[in-house]
């Protein structure tokens, strides 16, 4: 008989910890190789985590809504093969946060509590220092007022000195109880300039973005419902896209400009072309890929609507990564993120399309596939709007929308003299961050990108 112990995986580079959503085995269950023990959920996206041996389930380590470090040991299974005792070699570090929950190993399942470090001694952070702070941790700092200044006075007693849950938690307590958050108000006045570092958090627009519920203002009149009405409370994600909308909204001036592109040649390219398309790559041909064609060229011509702020610098972002928000089966949007777009071919735009739209809807999506994006483009043509306004998908600086595509009398300018057509016509719109891409950028870049559209190559191939 050999015990193996299954830990929190690594999800993602920037990624420290997760939260346990269910258990969908229990002790004293018989669980086989890559069978689904439990869920868990990120920032960003919802994950599950397979057994990695066959055998009986011998004990669990945290309960559901448990938020743990990454690395973890969060169950033990018992085999009958001796080999399988430590999978790839694995041993507990003494050094590894596993090791720190080895003294569960013995303890009734009622009695376990969630990893809580030691409180470090004689902690200083160090001058100028950048620490790494968890998304959870931002996320809590974002709600209760406090800045990255004061951050880093915080000592950490996580990992290498970081900042935890329980150490932002403890340091807003102190601070209330001793009446002074005038004080630290007065301290931390430049948080309007860091603030999207709170908002860096990829989930829609966006979902599946720390592992705690955020916290949303209460409204006014809670007590008050009057009439036939029904309560509903928002599930994780929709409270953290509501809390990632309305930081987006405090972080950047919005400003949106419209056009009206005519695509009458892509559409009609498209469905010459997609059968042929679909037997020779395998792959379905919609025009999502199309229209990121027309964004990275135009993004190569101005970069600036590639890029974030931070503080007073602009960071023009080389790689060009392109988001595409997406809808979920629950109706929650998310935006996985096409990496190195600039870098593909149609064909390879559309396996990128393809593959992380139905990753998405089979809640199949890594946490890095939801990280890193630069711009993004959201159809809202899909759902049979013909226009939108889009929210900012921080930290980036513009966010495209696309409508519905349709067919409409057009006037057509020919060297014989006007005439009235059929055409397929498109509205687009693009909401930018207005501290840093003016009207005139703005505006310029969205007719770029209408007229890489109405200017498509009708003989090209794929």
């Amino acid at each position: 008989m050999a015990i193996v112990e299954l830990v929190m995986p690594k999800m993602g580079e920037s990624i420290m910890e997760a939260t346990i959503l269910k258990w969908h085995k229990q002790p004293g269950d018989h669980v086989k190789l890559d069978e689904t023990i439990l869920d868990i959920a990120t920032d960003k996206v919802d994950s599950e985590v397979p057994s990695i041996a066959e055998g009986t389930l011998e004990e669990t380590l945290f309960a559901e809504n448990d938020v743990v470090p990454i690395g973890s040991v969060i169950a033990r299974i018992r085999t009958t093969a001796e080999d399988h005792a430590n999978p790839q070699g694995r041993h507990p570090d003494p050094g590894h946060p596993a090791s720190e929950h080895s003294a569960h190993a013995h303890m009734p399942a009622g009695a376990r509590k969630p990893f809580i470090s030691e409180p470090a001694k004689n902690y200083k952070p160090a001058a100028n220092t950048h620490r790494f702070y968890s998304p959870l941790v931002l996320n809590i700092a974002a709600s209760e007022g406090v800045s990255i200044t004061e951050l880093e006075t915080i000592p950490g007693t996580g990992n290498e000195g970081r900042v935890s849950k329980k150490d932002i938690l403890q340091y807003i307590a102190d601070r209330k109880s001793a009446g002074g958050d005038r004080d630290f108000a007065r301290q931390g006045r430049g948080a309007e300039q860091q603030e999207k570092r709170f908002s860096d958090i990829s989930i829609l627009p966006g979902g599946h973005q720390g592992q705690e519920e955020p916290h949303l203002p209460a409204s006014l009149g809670l007590q008050n419902y009057q009439g036939n009405v029904e309560i509903i409370e928002m599930d994780r994600m929709r409270k953290m896209i509501a809390r990632h909308m309305v930081d987006s909204k405090r972080t950047s001036p919005h400003v949106t400009s419209f056009s009206e592109s005519d695509v009458t040649n892509m559409v009609l390219w498209r469905e010459k072309v997609k059968k042929e398309f679909e037997k020779r790559e395998n792959e379905k041909l919609t025009f999502t890929p199309l229209f990121i064609e027309a964004v990275i060229r135009c993004i190569k011509k101005y970069p600036w609507l590639n890029s974030s702020i931070d503080g007073d610098k602009l960071i023009v972002k080389k790689d060009i990564n392109i988001g595409m928000a997406t809808a979920l089966p629950s109706g929650n949007l998310i935006v996985p993120v096409i990496k190195n777009a600039d870098q593909l071919n149609l064909v390879g735009l559309t396996r990128q399309v393809n593959g992380l739209a139905a990753a998405a809807r089979n809640n199949k999506l890594r946490p890095d596939d939801t990280s890193g994006g630069t711009f993004t483009l959201t159809n809202v043509g899909s759902f049979g709007s013909i226009m939108g306004v889009p929210i900012i998908n921080q930290p980036q600086v513009a966010i495209l929308a696309v409508g519905a595509i349709k067919k409409k009398p057009v006037v057509i300018e020919t060297a014989q003299g006007d005439s009235i057509a059929i055409r397929h016509m498109m509205y687009l719109s693009m909401s930018y961050d207005h501290r840093i891409i003016d009207g005139a950028l703005g505006s310029t870049f969205l007719n770029a990108v209408a007229k890489e559209l109405e200017n498509f190559n009708p003989e090209r191939d794929f």
